[in-house]
């Protein structure tokens, strides 16, 4: 069963930066794609961006093309989601998800057709002066 743990949640001003990671453990990292999520008080949870099992397919919502960039190194089990240009509207907490496909090429956030079985606690985002 995978487990996952993100870290590097803060609080930091508009414009500035954050580097989430998501460490797994408990099975092989190989055969999940990861996608990170994410939930602001009062609204629902919202899908950011995936990262397919072999780490050559990347998705992102139209809201953070350009600013946000995430990664992966199966070898270390680690993700990363590097945040930059950052807005209040990225407030939120983020959680790092993992899906187990047979797809080595593919990733989506889109719950209403992928099953995410592995999900982290979350770390808190904040982006404000």
């Amino acid at each position: 069963q995978l487990q996952l743990v993100e870290s590097g949640g803060g609080l930091v001003q508009p414009g500035g930066s954050l580097r989430l990671s998501c460490a797994a453990s408990g099975s092989s990292l190989d055969y999940y794609a990861i996608g990170w999520f994410r939930q602001a008080p009062g609204k629902e949870r919202e899908g950011v961006s995936c990262i397919s099992r072999n780490g050559k397919i990347t998705n992102y919502i139209d809201s953070v093309k350009g600013r946000f960039t995430l990664s992966r190194d199966n070898a270390t089990m680690t993700m990363y989601l590097q945040m930059n240009s950052l807005k209040p509207e990225d407030t939120a907490i983020y959680y790092c998800a993992g899906d187990r496909t047979p797809y080595p090429y593919f990733c989506s956030v889109d719950l209403r057709d992928r099953w995410y079985s592995a999900w982290g606690q979350g770390t808190q985002v904040t982006v404000s002066s």
